[in-house]
């Protein structure tokens, strides 16, 4: 019915489209295009000729299907209206020419074709093929309903972990105002929620903590906090627990939680006093052999020397006295150490160029380990200062050194290497120290490395793992103590076969290093004729004996008392007074710096010298003594004592002169 340009048009259509007679009811279909044939899976011979309806009829097994009845529809409002009609996704089963139905999703437009005298002569049926599009949207639908019920499942979980969480969690605005808290906070704390939820979190936190917490609480703005932060909430009985908080800040609002750790903390703090006991029977009992044995030498070479005198062999009295000497020495060297672990030693702190004391120290360094260990030092440029006791920070090193060298029996490598290092607020955590800028002073070898039991236990006073009386085990617990002293912190890398590094973390000086001098030179001095006069204040009648007995031998006036009331009184006095040389645990009332001072005030310019068996530095100023005022460590060594005494009343004359 088509002009063959027009048919072959048709034909060739990629869309499926036919021709249906106005014939209703039958609608027989007098023409198909090639496309329509694949797309149902038909002949021309199969369709041209028949009832639409007949050959493409509705699935007899789907009982509720309406396809052939809305197609009919469309068709007859076609006709009807004389306009294109079009139908929503129409679901069409597809007869198999074996047999069964395959489904398939059209979505259908019919539109009237006009005779020559204007009357509707046939309507082109003409599909759409929607089949994938309506798969997708279905698999979506699916999908959605599935989220949803995950959604709803997964929110239904959540409401279970927040109502049966042993943890605090809780939800607040960022001005800490509570918002939401889990039944447990009644559980571990006594508040109801309605009793919390509106009021600020730091209404309950313990005024002792409540400065860092508000830092911490603001550090989440910035980054989230999962390293835990334990402080003290209080319990609506008025007590207080401890918590462990971790939080974040997402959606304008706080998420944290908080584990409950009084009773962990308790038990920590019982472990704690168990192990301090431990380490204290531990240190008495090693302190006890090594003074005996010292003891035992001095007692015994003093015997002899009372006995060689006695019988008048003065020619063995030097040994013996050698002997006894030795074992003093190395007594006050074991006390040194001592109080270096228990960070009671006394410190002559000063601004320090680290990098020009371990070049200093490297030759010295290299002697001490052998040539079968070369030692490479790799100092930073640009290393800060830092204020510290520079020889104990020696010793320090050299200590370091000398373990390096036994940890590699077989020869190996130490490097001495420094840095700057500037610890936020995380990494200072995890050493054990406050937030800020630090050198570090590392020593590594590559000997044979520390098991991690081992490294927990080094720092603990006369453990060590060397031989039996080849080490103190006092060296590590000795630059423990220094470090800590100091203001810093010392930290063991190592594993077994790997090597060790050992770190000294110093708190950064702001300021300039002093240059380097010459050790005060002892002055030759002849004996004084000007009258100088030395007060000595000490409750230890030998001390003073020694010390007077030296001050005669320089030509000064000795004064001696037992206790600082007595030692004020003199200062108070008219009495002629150059120097005090006092001890600073004192009878009487007052320690020694408490007696200088209270002298200073009407002797301005007094010279004082403070002699301590143990290092009170809080008494003696922590390193920072007023001008004028110097320590000296006992025991100490009569031509140290000499010195000292004469370099401080040169000074007095050399003030006097200035006068």
């Amino acid at each position: 019915m088509l002009g063959l340009s027009g048919h072959a048009l048709f034909t060739a259509a990629p869309a499926p489209m036919l021709v249906v007679a106005v014939d209703a009811p039958h609608f027989t279909i007098v023409d198909v295009n090639d496309a329509y044939l694949t797309a149902t899976l038909t002949t021309r011979d199969d369709l041209v000729g028949r009832g639409l309806f007949e050959a493409m009829p509705d699935n007899p097994e789907d009982t509720g299907a309406t396809g052939v009845t809305n197609l009919r529809a469309s068709i007859e409002r076609a006709i009807a209206t004389g306009r294109p009609d079009r139908m929503p996704v129409q679901k069409y089963d597809i007869p198999h020419p074996g047999g069964g139905f395959e489904e398939r999703c059209w979505e259908p437009v019919n539109t009237p074709a006009f005779g020559e005298g204007g009357e509707v002569a046939a309507v082109i049926h003409h599909v759409i093929d929607a089949t994938d599009r309506v798969r997708s949207d279905e698999a979506l639908r699916r999908l959605n309903e599935t989220l949803e019920s995950q959604v709803a499942a997964r929110t239904a979980e959540r409401d279970r972990s927040w109502q049966l969480a042993q943890e605090l969690l809780v939800v607040a605005a960022p001005d800490g105002t509570l918002e939401a808290v889990n039944p447990i906070w009644t559980e571990l704390l006594g508040w109801s929620a309605a009793e919390l939820i509106g009021s600020l979190f730091i209404a309950y936190t313990h005024p002792d903590d409540a400065e860092a917490t508000l830092a911490a609480f603001a550090d989440i703005f910035e980054r989230p906090l999962v390293t835990p932060y334990e402080y003290r909430f209080r319990h609506k009985d008025g007590s207080y627990r401890w918590f462990a908080w971790t939080g974040t800040f997402e959606n304008g609002r706080v998420y944290a939680s908080g584990r409950h750790i009084t009773v962990e903390r308790e038990q920590a703090e019982a472990l704690r006093q168990s192990q301090k006991m431990e380490a204290v029977g531990q240190l008495t009992g090693g302190l006890a052999h090594d003074f005996n044995n010292l003891l035992a030498g001095i007692s015994g070479s003093l015997e002899l020397m009372q006995a060689r005198i006695q019988q008048g062999r003065l020619n063995d009295v030097e040994r013996y006295m050698a002997a006894a000497q030795g074992a003093a020495k190395r007594a006050a060297a074991l006390t040194h150490r001592l109080l270096a672990f228990s960070r009671r030693q006394t410190l002559d702190p000063k601004p320090t160029d680290v990098n020009r004391l371990v070049v200093g120290m490297q030759e010295m360094i290299q002697r001490t380990v052998g040539p079968g260990i070369p030692v490479e030092v790799v100092g930073m440029s640009g290393l800060w200062p830092a204020l510290v006791d520079a020889p104990q920070l020696e010793n320090a090193l050299l200590n370091l050194c000398i373990n390096a060298r036994d940890a590699m029996p077989e020869g190996g490598r130490i490097t001495v290497e420094t840095a700057n290092k500037w610890l936020d607020d995380r990494a200072a955590r995890a050493l054990d120290m406050p937030e800020g800028q630090y050198l570090s002073l590392c020593v590594t070898d590559t000997g044979s490395g520390m098991s991690a039991e081992v490294i927990s236990r080094v720092f603990e006073p006369f453990f060590t793992t060397k031989p039996i009386g080849e080490g103190t085990g006092l060296g590590l617990s000795m630059i423990y103590g220094f470090a800590k002293q100091s203001g810093g912190q010392v930290r063991i890398y190592s594993e077994v076969g790997q090597g060790t590094t050992v770190c000294l973390y110093l708190p950064r000086h702001y300021g300039e290093t002093v240059d380097e001098v010459e050790e005060a030179k002892i002055l030759e001095l002849s004996r004084s004729e000007q009258g100088e006069a030395v007060l000595i204040v000490d409750d230890e009648p030998t001390v003073r004996m020694l010390v007077a007995d030296i001050l005669n031998e320089l030509g000064f006036t000795a004064i001696e008392v037992g206790d600082s009331a007595a030692g004020l009184r003199v200062l108070q006095s008219d009495v002629r007074i150059d120097l005090l040389i006092t001890d600073v645990g004192l009878p009487g009332g007052m320690n020694g710096r408490q007696m200088a001072d209270a002298a200073r005030v009407t002797r301005p310019d007094l010279r004082v010298l403070f002699i301590t068996g143990y290092a009170e530095n809080a008494v003696v100023g922590n390193g920072h003594l007023a001008p004028g005022m110097e320590v000296l460590t006992k025991p100490f060594a009569i031509e140290t004592m000499a010195a000292r005494i004469r370099s401080m009343i040169e000074a007095v004359r050399e003030a006097r002169l200035r006068g």
